[in-house]
């Protein structure tokens, strides 16, 4: 019988299976700039959290960032972390963090829309009883969205 864990990642490549890999108009495009907006996440109440995500992800995705090119805008727009306490027995759910990725153009046209979830289990961050739990749980989450956005980029 299928996990709830499977069928939650199920449904996220079902969601992102449509996404396109390249412009438009079927060309490779190459990423001049990077930009992380976490404004959507902070207007629903978790500037905290914003503020930290926000160096996590242009991390993660400084690597893709060529001489020039488009710019690559990601919007977080959603971050949700279950109740957890070790154990699956006390975990309510999974966590996971939502994003919007676009290629915005020089001319300002979008070329490429990706929409993007990360979905991890709530253990992800290791030991629950340690005090930076929450830290690496995020932290976790934006590796593992940088590295969607990184695929459906091609790179």
């Amino acid at each position: 019988m299928p996990t709830r864990r499977l069928l939650a990642l199920g449904a996220a490549a079902a969601l992102l299976a449509g996404c396109q890999t390249t412009s438009r108009h079927g060309q490779d495009i190459a990423i001049g700039a990077i930009r992380v907006d976490t404004g959507p996440l902070a207007a629903k109440g978790q500037s905290t959290t914003a503020v930290m995500i926000k160096p996590m992800l242009e991390r993660e995705l400084a690597g893709l960032r060529s001489a020039h090119g488009a710019t690559l805008l990601v919007t977080v727009t959603g971050l949700y972390l279950t109740s957890y306490a070790g154990g699956q027995a006390v975990t309510l759910g999974n966590d996971s963090l939502e994003s919007e990725a676009r290629l915005i153009g020089a001319d300002g046209r979008e070329l490429a829309r990706y929409p993007i979830l990360a979905i991890m289990a709530p253990s992800s961050g290791g030991a629950w009883y340690r005090p930076d739990v929450d830290r690496r749980r995020i932290a976790a989450l934006a590796s593992s969205n940088a590295e969607w956005i990184r695929r459906y980029l091609g790179g």
